[in-house]
């Protein structure tokens, strides 16, 4: 066990985990399941084909991929305003045809 040296003598203890991190499947305080029901008569082929469509429909590996990094508040700025700049030329592109 090490102590550092701020006010209070709080220590720090390398095995304390939050509860964030002792459960992958929560991402953003609500946990995203993509479930799919398979029936007697399809295949595993066509069930697998429908978990992944539901899976990209519910923008879980989006979700996933977002909070995989941290990001400064600036920088998340900048990227939903180049997102916007880039949804308003795609809107005015498909104006003109």
């Amino acid at each position: 066990m090490r102590y550092y040296s701020g006010r209070g003598g709080a220590q720090w203890t390398p095995n304390r985990q939050s509860k964030r991190e002792t459960n992958p499947e929560r991402i953003g305080g609500e946990i995203k399941v993509a479930e799919v029901i398979i029936q007697e008569t399809e295949s595993l082929e066509n069930a697998l084909r429908r978990f992944k469509r539901k899976v990209q429909q519910e923008d879980i590996i989006k979700e996933i991929k977002k909070h995989s990094f941290y990001m400064k508040p600036g920088e998340k700025r900048r990227a939903k305003e180049a997102l916007s700049r880039k949804r308003l030329r795609k809107k005015q592109r498909r104006e003109q045809d």
